[in-house]
């Protein structure tokens, strides 16, 4: 093996993904992982501090990617309509890694323990979106009601996407999602 290997990250993720999905996550191993990928252990730990977080990339660019857009939001764009645009440019980070997605999802939906860092994770953005939402002369609590709102459409959006039945695109489900909470919230 040399010592760079064009796309290390990709082959580490697509090997991680493969390997979860016919093993299981809790009996996969970092040497797994590396070997599937035809890296080495060293290579992986470049990329990644363990196993779980190959299924948790990424999340420090989706987060300031959410917060730059919410900022850049129109000035008189309302609360809600700033966490709108910005998760109109989410959907279309995600657009082109539908089946990462779906297959990543399938994975954290079978484990605890998983589950309860894609919650953390969730709550982390809430937290960052409220901050910049504050930015913007947002007062408390519309702040972080608004962040968590926002979070929550689009946990419903996200799940509706990967379901393997869905042939709409994320954007879309995050609009129709924001629709049902204006209409739930209207009644």
């Amino acid at each position: 093996m040399g010592r760079w290997q064009p796309d290390a990250l990709g082959k580490l993720q697509h090997a991680a993904l493969t390997l979860y999905g016919e093993r299981g996550f809790d009996a996969t191993t970092v040497a797994d992982i590396a070997e599937r990928a035809g890296l080495t252990k060293r290579t992986f730990f470049r990329y990644f501090a363990d196993k779980r977080e190959v299924l948790f990339h990424g999340a420090e660019a989706l987060e300031e990617l959410f917060v730059t857009q919410v900022i850049a939001a129109p000035a008189s764009a309302p609360p809600l309509e700033a966490v709108t645009v910005a998760l109109d440019a989410v959907a279309a980070a995600f657009e082109e890694r539908r089946e990462f997605a779906a297959h990543r999802q399938q994975i954290i939906a079978a484990n605890p323990a998983l589950q309860e860092r894609e919650l953390i994770k969730l709550a982390k953005l809430a937290d960052a979106v409220a901050a910049a939402l504050r930015q913007r002369g947002v007062d408390d609590p519309a702040a972080p009601l608004t962040a968590e709102a926002a979070i929550l459409v689009f946990r419903v959006a996200f799940e509706r996407w990967v379901a393997r039945a869905n042939e709409k695109d994320l954007e879309q489900l995050i609009h129709e999602s924001f629709a049902e909470l204006r209409a739930v919230t209207a009644a």
